[in-house]
């Protein structure tokens, strides 16, 4: 042997492996950190989901403009029939059977969906947080739109008069928005998912009345941490916070009770302040 050299050791096992105190104290750190990151995750997604969302509504509020500059001024009919033609067509259920709920055709033939030529995407009418599907064959699949259209805007309006029994603005044309901002009067809005069927959105007014009297007609989504899109007619969109419990409904995948008694609720206040002013 050299001098300086060490002996070769032969035969010796290098320790190596974890204790099961070491092993239990990493996998707590793990869950630890994993309890601090996720909570930060889910809101980055949330996020991200609301900013797709405004995207798909301002491409919606555009198209809407759009036919209305090439049509003399008149705004897209919004049809409350099932096989009728308007800014789309068809209602939606959770019934597989339906074949509204899955056929995009509804949304991009021009035939019977009027702003196809101006959106020729069906990604567009649907939030990406809406979830909701229907099983069809041992297979779900999703729904094609979650979006829906102001009963205000250009339909035979049901709903607005159910309150005050006063007759409102149902906005024909684009220069009937000199009797209401534009930045006031939405268009589009998220329908919660178990509330959504017609391509319309019903408010009742409630200027004036008393607050006992307030009810919710059709159910706007909060999927967007308890908030809802929106897009107005002068293209703005924006995601709004709801405030009172009884408008926040868990998705459940069933058609829910619609026409509900909701005493001085603040969000269908807001809605009424948002979708039409009375006739002069």
């Amino acid at each position: 042997m050299k001098a300086g050299s060490s002996p070769r050791v032969s035969g010796a096992i290098a320790p190596c492996g974890f204790t099961l105190i070491e092993l239990l104290v990493v996998i707590a750190i793990i869950a630890i950190l994993a309890g601090m990151l996720l909570p930060a995750l889910g809101k980055a997604k949330a996020k991200a989901q609301g900013i797709q969302c405004m995207s798909n509504q301002r491409q919606l509020s555009l198209a809407w403009n759009l036919y209305a500059g090439d049509h003399g001024d008149q705004l897209v009919w919004n049809d409350l029939t099932a096989d009728g033609s308007g800014w789309v067509r068809g209602v939606l259920d959770y019934n597989p059977g339906n074949p509204h709920n899955t056929n995009r055709a509804n949304l991009l033939d021009r035939n019977y969906a009027k702003l196809a030529p101006y959106t020729q995407s069906a990604g567009v009418y649907k939030c990406p947080a809406d979830n909701s599907y229907v099983v069809s064959g041992g297979r779900r699949l999703p729904r094609v739109r979650s979006l829906s259209m102001s009963q205000a805007m250009n339909s035979r309006d049901d709903w607005l008069s159910f309150i005050t029994k006063r007759k409102y603005v149902v906005f024909r044309k684009m220069g009937d928005f000199s009797l209401m901002s534009p930045s006031m009067a939405y268009v589009f809005i998220d329908e919660h998912p178990d509330s959504l069927n017609f391509g319309d959105f019903a408010v009742a007014m409630n200027d004036g009345a008393a607050a006992s009297a307030i009810h919710i007609i059709d159910y706007p989504a909060s999927t967007h941490n308890r908030a809802g899109g929106l897009s107005f007619a002068d293209g703005h969109a924006e995601v709004h916070k709801w405030v009172d419990a009884r408008t926040i409904k868990p998705v459940t995948m069933k058609l829910m009770t619609l026409v509900v008694p909701s005493a001085g609720n603040a969000d269908m206040i807001y809605m009424s302040e948002r979708a039409s002013v009375r006739l002069p």
